[in-house]
């Protein structure tokens, strides 16, 4: 209500096959904000050199990147600690 704009909201990753390809290739509009955290507790991933939380980062990544190319105005913000650093963001954009 406060921005007075559509606003979508996706929980990644799985975000990326729904609104995700929506935003990247469809009309030029929007405006993005992303928000990536580290895990708690990350698990290896086997037989792979990385873990599920570098493959989700480098999904995010990719994203952001895409978007950008495309055009559209992202920030994507990496919180250290979302418990406390989430009301921040919240109340900047209050």
């Amino acid at each position: 209500k406060r921005a007075q704009r559509p606003v979508t909201f996706g929980w990644g990753p799985r975000f990326l096959h729904s609104t995700g390809q929506f935003h990247k290739g469809g009309p030029e509009v929007g405006v993005f904000l992303q928000i990536v955290t580290n895990e708690d507790v990350d698990l290896a991933i086997p037989d792979r050199p990385f873990t599920f939380g570098q493959l989700i980062r480098a999904q995010a990544a990719g994203d952001a990147s895409v978007l950008a190319e495309h055009g559209r105005p992202v920030l994507s913000l990496s919180l250290g600690n979302p418990g406390t650093d989430l009301p921040i963001v919240v109340s900047a954009l209050g």
